[in-house]
């Protein structure tokens, strides 16, 4: 079983206004999960400086995986992953999309003690005038592995809809039963999703509330626990 989490974490921007990226740590604590996909986990302009220091992220005993290059940033175009010490990275980098505004997308291969897959992190158009091409564009590369792996996707989709719009894309894909996760405060829209191939199942699935899950950030974190098919 592998807990895997997606996270918009908003720069660590509460809803008190407060920038705090130990409050965010505390929240990924509380759900301890083994692969975590961030969103605007990089402030958006100048050097995209780290929302959280690298020096936290490491004091929780986490790992990253090495993205952009850039010496003070963990992701591309915001998107990052962290990893617990029970999985090993292959390879990772950043999935090319069309966008109009700052978004992107990201993959890991990984290797857990119950096996391999790909994993993709993800922030879609929030117009919505990109999305469908930014799936179909991020479905071509991310099946495009060799071998063949699992593929489990995860991240901020920006589809209000709940089972149609953009999410209509993923043709022969299921989505983990997650509740709403936006807004934090009263959560109405399931922006946030967690999406596998058939090769993979959800053994459970859910938004994580707590305290400080209400006030770290304007979204909830969502989790799945997943297994091989």
């Amino acid at each position: 079983m592998l807990r895997v989490a997606s996270y918009n974490i908003r720069k660590a921007i509460g809803t008190d206004r407060k920038r705090d990226p130990a409050r965010i740590m505390d929240v990924l604590a509380e759900i301890d999960a083994d692969v975590i996909a961030l969103q605007e986990a990089d402030r958006r302009f100048g050097r995209r400086k780290s929302a959280i220091p690298t020096e936290l992220i490491e004091d929780h005993g986490l790992h990253m995986a090495a993205l952009d290059g850039k010496p003070d940033s963990i992701g591309h175009f915001g998107n990052a992953f962290l990893f617990s010490s029970a999985v090993k990275i292959v390879r990772a980098g950043e999935i090319k999309i069309p966008h109009l505004e700052p978004r992107g997308a990201i993959f890991a291969d990984i290797e857990h003690q119950n096996g391999k897959m790909r994993i993709v992190g993800m922030h879609l158009d929030l117009s919505g005038l990109r999305r469908r091409q930014q799936i179909r564009s991020i479905l071509a590369q991310a099946e495009a592995s060799s071998p063949a792996l699992p593929l489990l996707l995860m991240g901020d989709c920006n589809e209000w809809s709940p089972h149609g719009g953009s999410l209509g894309e993923f043709v022969g894909f299921h989505f983990a039963p997650t509740p709403p996760s936006f807004h934090s405060r009263r959560p109405v829209a399931r922006l946030d999703r967690i999406i596998g191939c058939k090769r993979l199942e959800f053994r459970d699935a859910g938004t994580h509330h707590s305290l400080k899950a209400r006030y770290a950030s304007d979204h909830l974190p969502v989790w799945a626990d997943v297994a091989f098919a």
